[in-house]
């Protein structure tokens, strides 16, 4: 059975990060929540469904008390947890599993997404290309989006304070096994229905402010 894609509703596996210049500026807020990883079609792709049981029940999408100073709308990814914290407000956040930069490729400051983008294409990093010659066909055009694409359904694009690419992302990923893991290059990677829940939060420009920790 096929799932409309709720707006919070809501892969060759390749690590590394891509560019864009489209912008979106969708609300903050999102009236409905769902914690469901079924299969569901969103823009022409068709999101699998994701085994619910199969996912550690801490890494599973879901609404936990959480105290913070940081205003609503923040996100605060922790690295050791392999958790990202959308605050609320009010002593609550929302919780998403990770994937987080291997050692040696991880990043953590304090940042802002500039811009985000649906069903993205990816460009390998140069020094990716270095690393791994094979990819180098995509340093051009880039990969088509789909579900087989590195970014997974949705991309959003880190800068620092100076108005800077700091290069890393938080986007989805069609390896959802590796959600918890340390098996990215250095970006933040999540289940693609989780993707598409925070970004349906996200307000880009310097609305939503991003911790790495």
């Amino acid at each position: 059975m096929r799932h409309a894609l709720f707006p919070l509703l809501a892969a060759i596996v390749l690590t590394g990060c891509s560019t864009s210049t489209n912008r979106d500026q969708a609300s903050l807020e999102v009236p409905i929540f769902t914690s469901s990883y079924v299969r569901a079609e969103d823009a022409g792709y068709a999101l699998p469904e994701i085994p619910e049981s199969k996912i550690p029940e801490r890494f599973r999408r879901q609404i936990v008390d959480y105290s913070s100073s940081e205003r609503p709308g923040t996100i605060i990814v922790s690295t050791q947890e392999r958790l990202l914290y959308f605050v609320l407000g009010q002593g609550k956040a929302i919780r998403y599993g990770i994937s987080v930069g291997k050692q040696g490729f991880a990043w953590k400051g304090r940042a802002y997404i500039a811009w985000k983008q649906q069903w993205p294409r990816w460009r390998p990093p140069h020094e990716m290309v270095l690393r791994k010659p094979e990819v180098a066909r995509f340093s051009d055009k880039g990969m088509e989006p789909g579900v087989q694409n590195p970014l997974g359904a949705r991309a959003m694009y880190l800068f620092d304070d100076k108005a800077r690419d700091t290069l890393f992302r938080i986007h989805g990923t069609p390896d959802w096994q590796s959600i918890g893991t340390a098996a990215s290059s250095g970006c933040i990677r999540m289940i693609n229905q989780d993707i598409v829940d925070l970004y349906g939060r996200v307000r880009p420009g310097h609305g939503t402010h991003v911790i790495v920790e």
